[in-house]
């Protein structure tokens, strides 16, 4: 079995996070896809800046819940471009038990819920 490494898991809820961004009206400004360099997307809507911290999240974890330290450090970098900040985060199991890693031979489960504004 070929267990996906972080990065590939990344790469994954990276494409899912870009196509929901750019299914909402986003413009990319800029993409970083490497592992825990944030932000990951840099976006323009409505002539605004925001940007969006992606993260992808093993069963069992929750996907919503963040790294309170680590947003407040995004958001206080976001305020200095008067951008607005989110996190993304998009779990991913194994969809035949998600006790398994997710491996490249099987199929697996997304469980994301859009972007959480950090205020």
């Amino acid at each position: 079995m070929s267990e996906l490494s972080k990065q590939e898991l990344h790469n994954l809820a990276m494409n899912v996070v870009g196509k929901d961004l750019e299914k909402n009206g986003y413009e990319f400004l800029g993409v970083n896809s490497k592992f825990k360099k944030d932000p990951q997307f840099v976006a323009l809507k409505d002539k605004k800046l925001h940007f969006v911290i992606v993260r992808a999240v093993s069963y069992p974890d929750n996907p919503v819940e963040y790294d309170e330290t680590l947003m407040t450090k995004m958001k206080n970098h976001a305020d200095k471009f008067n951008a607005k900040t989110y996190f993304a985060g998009v779990g991913i199991a194994n969809s035949r038990n998600y006790e398994l890693p997710v491996s490249s031979y099987d199929d697996y489960v997304l469980n994301y819920k859009g972007l959480i504004k950090i205020d």
